[in-house]
């Protein structure tokens, strides 16, 4: 899409979900570069973003932050 990616689309039983996945979000290019692409997709399944950050960022505009320890919990 535009020249952004998305890392990994999830599909069972008709549902879907967008993953991004990165190692750290230590700065506002990061940041931006990981949720942004998320933010470009326009429907209403869910959307994370996958992260070993010791701080939990939230929901940014419906893209959830979750710490990879969290997520595969």
């Amino acid at each position: 899409m535009n020249n952004k990616e998305v890392d990994f689309v999830a599909e069972k039983a008709g549902e879907r979900m967008y993953l991004q996945v990165a190692y750290l979000l230590n700065n506002e290019n990061v940041l931006h570069r990981e949720f942004d692409n998320l933010a470009a997709i326009r429907d209403h399944y869910p959307k994370y973003v996958i992260t070993l950050d010791d701080v939990n960022f939230g929901n940014r505009e419906g893209i959830m932050h979750k710490q990879a320890w969290e997520f595969i919990d």
